[in-house]
């Protein structure tokens, strides 16, 4: 052809058009809405982005100071090194295992086996993934207490389970040595064997516990061991709050009860180790039988972990004892503690009394606004406590988090009638905020 020209290429090509129109979708999983993971949460919300620019947030758990350098000196070594930049064993690191074995010592009655008995995990919440992954079937019940930790629910679902839900309930008792605190919330265990069927599997502990504080009892613990022997359960104690214990108090590890290492995963955080809640390194704890099956659902979930973060955990975990590290941070968190607990007490709202973690739960119940005051449509059908936090957010200028979020339908009137103040921020941020918050009695009924 003259040119060289295909007159085929001359012609102007058919626009390629898809069968499936812009604004339609194909067919979603049915787990993804029953695990609430289609509903916009709490998180989107009280985002900073729809909050005034100067809002102070205490709701969100992370944390506005760096981890200690010489932990973040063992990712900058990596870094700068050939292994680090590649990937880890499924398991985890060498280092990073061994240092984990030594980090719990005999605290479970035993020395632990870094070859069996720990696998490092892309932060908690995906060594919580992997134990699910690994033991439920459909239908299998696995029991949580309310207020719950959002991520459980999807959690569970997404691998078939059916969360069971039993509240934790508020104390009226003032706790010592304060006129408004109350004492932390408390465990009805004959509501606890009530919601033990032929289909449970699996009882979730949280201690110290969020978003409410509380420290389970030995007392407490060995009712639960208890009825984990009796239907033959797996108790899943989550533990990565367990270097933020105050006033004292006596630490139980539940897998160090008498005949519950066999039947318990134990699950910790470098991230709240070592307020480093973006290295994403978790791990999880326990007897070969429990460990292997979830080796085998992260190696296939994640494959293995960020080198990068696990050698900064395996620094950090290596030299916090010498340096005393935990017990200066703790020091530190009762310090940030008594800032949010003296500015609540001087506003005169009741709030449970932290007795680990770093979050305190304030009543909000008292908070009133104009009957004509503008609340976003996002906020139709949620808790008043939604519309209290983004009141005070808005008018007040420190954000909280609404705690109805963390209770199944049922249970929501006892969530909604508090949010969740966060005080792993610094110092002066929280002396402002407290400030702030007194403001708030201009709004009390």
């Amino acid at each position: 052809m003259a040119g060289g020209q295909d007159s085929r290429s001359s012609a102007a090509a058919p626009a390629v058009t898809s069968k499936v129109k812009q604004e339609e979708t194909f067919p979603i999983a049915s787990r993804l809405k029953e695990g609430r993971a289609l509903t916009l949460d709490v998180w989107s919300v009280f985002n900073a982005a729809n909050l005034p620019p100067d809002c102070i947030n205490l709701g969100q758990g992370y944390m506005n100071f760096p981890p200690p350098a010489w932990a973040r000196e063992g990712a900058e070594q990596a870094l700068r090194s050939v292994a680090g930049n590649h990937y880890a064993p499924p398991k985890g690191t060498v280092r990073l295992r061994k240092a984990i074995k030594e980090f719990y010592g005999t605290t479970f009655g035993k020395e632990l086996d870094p070859e069996t008995e720990i696998v490092v995990t892309s932060g908690a919440n995906e060594g919580q993934y992997a134990v699910w992954a690994a033991f439920l079937e459909p239908g299998d019940e696995v029991i949580i207490f309310e207020p719950f930790f959002d991520q459980y629910l999807p959690s569970i679902v997404f691998n078939g389970g059916k969360p069971v839900y039993v509240p934790l309930h508020p104390s009226t008792e003032t706790a010592p040595g304060v006129k408004i605190g109350k004492k932390t919330w408390n465990i009805d265990f004959d509501e606890l064997r009530r919601a033990i069927t032929p289909r449970t599997k699996m009882i979730v502990l949280n201690t110290p516990h969020n978003p409410v504080g509380k420290m389970f009892t030995r007392a407490e613990l060995e009712q639960v061991a208890q009825l984990a022997e009796e239907h033959d359960l797996i108790v899943m104690s989550d533990e990565v709050y367990e270097r933020l214990v105050f006033d004292g108090r006596e630490y139980t590890r539940f897998a160090s009860l008498p005949g519950m290492w066999d039947r318990t995963v134990t699950v910790g955080s470098a991230g709240k180790l070592f307020a480093a809640t973006g290295w994403r390194v978790g791990w999880v704890v326990g007897p070969p039988a429990l460990i292997k099956p979830t080796l085998a659902a992260t190696t296939r979930i994640v494959f293995c972990s960020n080198s990068l973060g696990q050698e900064a955990a395996a620094t950090g975990l290596e030299q916090a004892r010498e340096r005393g590290f935990f017990e200066q941070q703790l020091a530190e968190y009762e310090e940030r503690r008594a800032v949010l607990i003296d500015a609540f007490e001087k506003l005169g709202l009741e709030y449970a009394w932290p007795e680990g973690s770093y979050f305190i739960l304030l009543d909000i119940s008292r908070v009133r606004w104009p009957e004509d005051y503008h609340f976003p449509e996002m906020l139709d059908g949620r808790g008043r406590d939604f519309k209290a936090a983004w009141f005070i957010a808005n008018e007040v200028g420190v954000s909280s988090i609404p705690v109805s979020e963390f209770y199944c339908e049922e249970h929501v009137d006892i969530g909604q009638n508090y949010a969740r103040f966060a005080f792993c921020k610094d110092l002066d941020t929280l002396r402002r905020a407290g400030e702030r918050l007194q403001n708030l009695r201009n709004f009390l009924h």
